[in-house]
């Protein structure tokens, strides 16, 4: 059976001043009226049922995400303890899914992805799903639309299969992010895809990568695992989490692993890290304008305002980025949205909590 895992942890540093520490950007309602962690159930239940998806993130965010999703039952909020990166809670929500089926392919996949074609996603899935189900690691790679250098690409080798009509790859090789210059010729190339960071296995073969790669990662799982379901399973989890290694799951494991394969997709997919990737999600006007409030714009093209309080007026402005909030305003220019999160490393550093 097919099993979700959303991964919620993160806490959106570069969506300041509307993402904070006590409010999170997948606890947000970013796009619309749904919060982009509503956004990611909603678009996989015509596909999982409630019972199959999970959801891994930290005790204060997931206080914040259960009543978003009152169909998923209770127990399927897996808590880690602190925020390790994406390895630590991939495993963790693998020795879960073990437990309640050994058989068990699953997916996963971010809490704060924008993904337009939702039913094309459903099928890239299911077809995923498949090529998992055969003991291969599957990644969904993103058609490119342009030379982006914000994210890693995969190199498609050889063609594989066809499955359900999607074409199945190997992967060559994992690109980190690139400069813009090698950027524009992976473009080129046309041999490149976006790596979104959806990755589809068996938990066992997942597993199995852990015990070859991170060794020690390992062990603490699988202690973590033997535990679950008894009255020592808090304790073990406290006592081996330290243990397993704090790394990124593209680093950790996919980077080194075998058998691994790729289903090239489109499917207007938006890494919603950035105000940037929220301007990109919405629909702009005839000058390219798109606003979350109230704006009025006089000779402004290709500008971002966030407000929901007050109206903003912009005159003579190009490529600006607005985020207007009770306490603090935000002001950049869009190709300066990745830098939002040296602000937010200032307050810290100079003690303005109050703003965190």
């Amino acid at each position: 059976m097919l099993y979700a895992v959303i991964m919620a942890g993160g806490s959106g540093t570069r969506l300041w001043p509307f993402s904070r520490q006590n409010r999170p950007k997948q606890a947000l309602k970013l796009l619309g009226d749904r919060t982009t962690f509503q956004h990611t159930v909603d678009r996989l239940a015509p596909l999982i049922p409630p019972e199959r998806i999970l959801v891994i993130a930290n005790p204060q965010i997931t206080e914040l995400l259960r009543p978003q999703a009152p169909a998923l039952p209770p127990e399927n909020f897996i808590i880690e303890p602190s925020g390790r990166d994406s390895s630590p809670a991939v495993g963790l929500a693998a020795v879960h899914v073990m437990r309640r089926d050994p058989d068990a392919v699953m997916a996963t996949l971010a809490a704060d992805h924008y993904i337009a074609d939702t039913e094309h996603f459903r099928d890239s899935l299911a077809a995923a799903a498949q090529v998992a189900g055969q003991g291969a690691i599957v990644t969904l790679g993103i058609q490119p639309t342009w030379a982006d250098p914000r994210f890693g690409y995969i190199e498609l080798g050889e063609a594989q299969e066809i499955v359900d009509g999607f074409r199945v790859y190997a992967a060559a090789a994992f690109v980190e992010k690139p400069a813009p210059e090698r950027a524009a010729r992976l473009l080129e190339d046309g041999r490149h895809v976006w790596n979104s960071g959806m990755f589809i296995w068996q938990a066992t073969r997942l597993l199995r990568e852990f015990a070859i790669q991170m060794p020690e990662s390992h062990r603490a799982l699988s202690r973590i695992g033997e535990s679950l379901g008894t009255t020592e399973a808090d304790r073990v989890l406290a006592e081996e989490w330290p243990n397993v290694r704090r790394i990124s799951i593209d680093y950790g494991i996919m980077e080194r692993a075998q058998n691994v394969s790729v289903i090239p997709v489109s499917m207007g997919w938006v890494d919603i890290g950035s105000w940037q990737a929220v301007a990109d999600a919405l629909p702009g006007d005839a000058a390219g304008n798109s606003a979350v409030g109230e704006l009025l714009a006089l000779d402004a093209r290709g500008c971002y305002v966030r407000s929901d309080e007050r109206l903003v007026a912009l005159i003579g402005v190009d490529d600006l980025i607005v985020v207007d909030t009770p306490d603090a305003l935000l002001i950049c220019p869009r190709s300066r949205a990745q830098d939002v999160k040296a602000v937010v490393a200032r307050l810290a550093e100079t003690g303005r909590d109050r703003y965190l």
